[in-house]
């Protein structure tokens, strides 16, 4: 018969060792279960500089190898790329609807246009051309149009909708939550003049850089169109602008107004709802 020799204390040993193996054995299921984040740097040849990107990419991302669409979602002035992951539940939004999440830093006052006042800004290229490219390169994505949607929150709501406009052969859907839609009745904010000189003296370029002209050439059912806005906000006169502008020219779209004002208790519960409108139009 085999003798089985007993240390004393072993008994011990062996069960914090189990429990170690358990806990790395839970944290290894807990990250298949949910999303994983990912920031790196793309490289922006147009501004010469690498540029801070998260990327969310949901569960189904790995669990099912499967190329998923794509939502590029932009922040606001004076955020940058991780302010969304810090301010709402978009993780668990990317995991529900199994979509990836790409989030570039557009530097505290870029509104996603390339400066004709600075040739070194050109957040307009790197956004909708350069940073494109790089993620359908680098990630397991459905690399068109049909499967691209591009959103954003403030100066980010401008820059969904300007580039959305500017480029439907990128994106297909876009949401807007309180956006500057029209950079023209705030001519003295947010460093707009740094960007375009000021408005008594280039007129033409806060126009060609504003929304609401842009959206006067929409083609009607071009792109799905979300647009949403706080009654309390400072941009909601100029977010009922564009939609009745959009309603004259029989463009389909999504328009919400609900109690709320400028900031991320309003936009931390809108995104609930543009991500399913978002998912509802992105082709997989």
């Amino acid at each position: 018969m085999k003798m089985i020799k007993y240390y004393p204390g072993s008994t011990k040993i062996i069960t914090t060792m189990a429990l170690i193996m358990t806990f790395s054995l839970w944290l290894s299921v807990s990250e298949v279960r949910g999303s994983t984040v990912t920031n790196i740097f793309v490289p922006s040849p147009a501004m010469n500089k690498d540029i801070p990107v998260t990327v969310v990419l949901p569960k189904a991302y790995r669990a099912d190898r499967a190329r998923l669409p794509v939502l590029y979602l932009l922040h606001g002035y004076s955020d940058n790329n991780r302010t969304w992951l810090s301010k709402t539940s978009i993780e668990d939004l990317a995991d529900q609807y199994k979509i990836i999440v790409v989030c570039p830093d557009a530097g505290y006052s870029s509104w996603y246009f390339d400066s004709p006042a600075d040739p070194a800004w050109r957040y307009e290229t790197f956004t909708a051309r350069e940073l494109v490219a790089y993620v359908d390169e680098h990630f397991q994505t459905l690399a068109k149009r049909e499967s691209r949607a591009i959103a954003g929150n403030s100066m980010g709501g401008h820059g969904a909708m300007y580039l959305a406009i500017r480029h439907p052969d990128q994106f297909s859907v876009v949401a807007c939550l309180s956006g500057g839609v029209d950079l023209r009745p705030f001519p003295n904010n947010w460093d707009l003049a740094k960007r375009l000189g000021s408005l008594k003296e280039y007129p033409e370029r806060w126009s060609a850089n504003s929304v609401i002209p842009l959206a006067s050439n929409l083609p009607p059912g071009e792109l799905a169109i979300a647009i949403d806005c706080g009654v309390d906000d400072f941009f909601i006169s100029v977010n009922r602008d564009l939609h009745r502008l959009l309603l004259k020219r029989n463009v389909p779209h999504d328009y919400s107004e609900r109690p709320g004002k400028h900031g991320w208790e309003y936009w931390s519960n809108a995104i609930k709802y543009q991500m399913l409108f978002i998912s509802n139009h992105l082709e997989r």
